[in-house]
């Protein structure tokens, strides 16, 4: 009897030491994750801010594709929601509180079944030059019954961190993939009506190129943008001289205007594209297929037995601002060809 006593006693202060440790245990949490993303940060961010499109990078939803997911009125920006129902996720919801455009987002995810909990989630978005930075975090109180969970089952960080790195992954894998996606038509034959415009020419190797030809035409557009001169089209690269054996290109950065400009700038000239009939070919995606592109063309040339006209202009029309299109897969550049 006295054994079994001491065996209850012992149970007792078992039961109580446990409960102390339990009790003692941190009241708050908090931890993140973070992967740099080679993509334009406000593509990222309206990615993440759009709730309609979590079902393509979310960890959970990967885990219980049976869910059923519902949406509010809002899936974007402050005061939306979406809520889920599974076997596996149980059931809960997750709203936005607060967006900074394009730098933060701030939500609150709710769980109801199987059990009861709420934490906070935050995401930020920090540009650097090797891409964006995406931090995504969570934070939230311990009651007793959570302390006794992470107790017995591990961390809240080390059950949801390793998600979170999924889902960063699959958010990376997505986005980049979108960016990919281009297409490339060969239009045919068609009339360009020329016009006036203002430029810079310069001269580099290839691999100098792209940074060349940014520098030159911003150049150009602070000129007019300063001279309240109005821009009547999309920016071009009129090329003069193409030289892979030498690995040299000649080019001018031109920017069309409505009439012709006398400028007081010995470096930004005016010039006059008379019109021309050329062959024209529409990329819609990133400038890393013009290459492409331009070898398409000039198959299409070859094929219909078509003459490129050695006086005539072979331009690049950039037709879509990169600014005002983060993702390159929606950038249009026009290449025309003149033939005879």
């Amino acid at each position: 009897m006295k054994t079994f006593k001491y065996i209850l006693l012992l149970l007792l202060v078992l039961v109580i030491g446990f409960s102390i440790y339990v009790a003692v245990q941190p009241n708050d949490y908090s931890f993140s994750r973070s992967r740099m993303i080679k993509a334009p940060k406000s593509l990222l961010f309206n990615k993440v801010n759009d709730f309609k499109n979590w079902p393509s990078f979310s960890p959970w939803i990967e885990q219980d594709t049976e869910a059923t997911l519902t949406y509010g009125k809002k899936t974007s920006g402050e005061g939306a929601w979406y809520s889920w129902e599974g076997e596996v996720l149980g059931e809960g919801t997750m709203r936005t509180l607060e967006v900074k455009n394009n730098t933060s987002i701030a939500q609150i995810i709710e769980f109801t079944a199987p059990y009861e909990a709420t934490s906070n989630i935050n995401w930020d978005f920090e540009r650097s030059e090797e891409g964006t930075k995406v931090t995504w975090s969570m934070n939230g109180k311990q009651d007793f019954l959570t302390k006794l969970f992470t107790v017995v089952m591990g961390s809240i960080e080390s059950e949801t961190g390793p998600n979170f790195e999924r889902g960063l992954f699959k958010l990376d894998s997505l986005v980049n993939a979108e960016m990919r996606v281009y297409s490339i038509d060969v239009n045919g034959v068609t009339q360009h009506s020329g016009g006036f415009y203002l430029f810079n020419t310069t001269s580099c190797k290839f691999s100098e190129f792209q940074n060349k030809m940014k520098d030159m035409l911003a150049k150009v557009g602070s000129y007019a943008l300063t001279h309240n001169i109005s821009r009547s089209g999309a920016p071009f690269v009129l090329y003069h001289k193409w030289d892979e054996g030498n690995n040299a290109v000649i080019f001018s950065s031109c920017y069309p205007t409505n009439s012709k400009i006398i400028t007081d700038d010995p470096d930004i000239l005016t010039g006059q594209l008379n019109a021309f009939k050329g062959v024209k070919t529409t990329l819609k995606g990133n400038y890393d297929n013009l290459k492409e592109a331009w070898e398409k063309t000039m198959a299409y040339i070859e094929t219909n037995s078509l003459k490129i006209d050695p006086k005539g202009p072979m331009l690049e029309t950039y037709v879509t601002d990169p600014i005002l299109k983060p993702n390159p897969a929606d950038w249009v550049t026009e290449i025309f060809v003149a033939v005879k």
